[in-house]
């Protein structure tokens, strides 16, 4: 039984993809995978383990499907053409060792991943099936109803049959805009725990992980690189469930096999010439990384940075975080001179953090009336419990 768990817990996503791939269809897949590791279970206690799980999880599940397929043809004509179809069409399962079997994780990322499908859903459906959390998980993590996430997934999925999306990477041509919006939602999943659910900032870097290693993109290792440098900060960032800002945080404690590992990654990405917003995050973070304490952060590499940023992904968030850089190098007047002429833009007056950051740099001023106004409305816009306890405790002392 403990043999069927491992697998189970480091291959199941594998073996699912494969038979979405075989099936041609993710409610038949997962009734397949389930109905594989029943048999598993039953068979391997007292004929072994198989010298390749994977492949004769595969095989098992492909079978099963075609077997209920069967069955359930003497009632339905077109599930009669369905299981000759996958009689005929499903080839034997490949070696779990060859490199189609890796691929078939990467197509599902990009198929959950699919523009066609509506931003909440392609989050909710790589969750869904290539992390493999329950839709309990994702609906608590995206404070949703059970119910909402659910009909969000079968949506999904529904999508994907009726338009008939490929099960496939896109071509070399599609990749560039097809990547960004993967990222984009491995990036979302990763900032979804950046608090308070950890559990699913790490599914983001594992997803980050397999597709760096089965996609190698110079975009694909900055956005794994920049998720590594942040997540090394958590346990200096959250003492006791509070928020400490990274002046503030115990070097001490930041993960040094996330920094090595997101440090390595950055200069491979840089290397390449070819990197984008992702890569010059990293890059910004890695300069962080690279400090030994807060006073030692070279603030005008972090500047220029954020003007190649600012370049590469023109956003009024971009530009906040670029002067609370200036406002580090060149002080704070130069700093809230920036983020008020943000502010009277319009772009970012429901943005608790621009809020947040305009005042501390009042509070710096010593402009304690203004400070706590400008605290007082972050307040209001925040709703992450950390946040919102670190700032009223800023509130309160001004």
């Amino acid at each position: 039984m403990n043999a069927v768990e491992e697998v189970y817990r480091t291959d199941s996503r594998r073996v699912l993809a494969t038979l979405i791939r075989l099936l041609g269809d993710f409610d038949l897949a997962e009734e397949a995978l389930h109905e594989a590791f029943t048999a598993a279970v039953e068979r391997w206690p007292t004929e072994g383990v198989p010298a390749n799980p994977r492949a004769w999880l595969v095989s098992a599940g492909r079978f099963r499907a075609i077997d209920a397929m069967r069955r359930r043809a003497r009632f339905d004509a077109s599930v009669a053409a369905l299981a000759q179809r996958l009689e005929g069409s499903a080839t034997p399962p490949p070696d779990a060792e060859t490199p189609d079997v890796e691929d078939d994780q990467l197509r599902l990322i990009f198929t959950c991943c699919h523009p066609a499908l509506h931003p909440d859903a392609q989050i909710a459906l790589t969750l869904r099936e290539v992390c493999g959390l329950t839709t309990e998980a994702i609906a608590q993590a995206f404070l949703v109803p059970v119910p909402t996430m659910a009909q969000r997934i079968v949506r999904a999925k529904a999508k994907i049959r009726d338009a008939r999306i490929p099960y496939q990477v896109p071509e070399r041509a599609e990749l560039p805009e097809r990547l960004a919006g993967v990222l984009h939602v491995i990036y979302l999943v990763f900032n979804a725990g950046y608090f308070e659910r950890p559990d699913l900032s790490a599914e983001a870097i594992r997803l980050g992980r397999l597709l760096a290693e089965l996609l190698p993109e110079p975009e694909a290792d900055g956005l794994l690189a920049l998720m590594l440098l942040t997540e090394s900060r958590r346990e200096a960032r959250l003492v006791a469930g509070e928020l400490v800002l990274l002046e503030d945080q115990d070097r001490s404690k930041w993960a040094k096999t996330m920094v090595a590992d997101g440090l390595r990654l950055v200069e491979k990405a840089l290397r390449s010439r070819r990197f984008g917003p992702y890569t010059i995050q990293a890059a910004i973070a890695a300069v962080h990384a690279e400090a030994g304490s807060a006073a030692e952060t070279d603030w005008a590499q972090i500047v220029g940075l954020y003007d190649v940023l600012l370049r590469a992904e023109p956003t009024a968030v971009v530009e906040l975080n670029r002067a609370v850089a200036i406002a580090m190098r060149d002080g704070p007047e130069e700093g809230l001179r920036l983020i008020d002429a943000l502010l009277a833009r319009g772009e970012l007056g429901d943005y608790h953090l621009a809020h947040s950051a305009r005042a501390d740099l009042l509070r710096r001023l010593g402009r304690r009336e203004e400070a706590a106004t400008a605290y007082a409305r972050a307040l209001e816009l925040a709703s992450q419990e950390p946040e919102r306890r670190f700032l009223q405790r800023r509130l309160s002392r001004q």
